[in-house]
């Protein structure tokens, strides 16, 4: 019984991770619309990003553990 709720709330969680990740790229493009955010945070932000998931590719983690990326806008 213990599992199987854990399973669920993984799942829930899981749910939620994916209905907030998909909510980026609409708040980034509203900061763009704003002036919060500019071409050289966005820029500075990306290669981040990349450099993260190289060093992650690099280290051989999981490619879950690497950072999800937003597509560009």
């Amino acid at each position: 019984m213990r599992r199987a709720a854990a399973v669920a709330l993984e799942q829930e969680m899981r749910a939620k991770l994916v209905e907030a990740e998909a909510e980026i790229p609409l708040a980034m493009a509203d900061a763009f619309r704003k002036g919060h955010l500019g071409v050289m945070d966005y820029y500075r932000m990306r290669n981040i990003q990349a450099d993260t998931a190289m060093r992650a590719n690099i280290a051989g983690e999981s490619t879950e553990a690497a950072p999800r990326t937003s597509p560009s806008l």
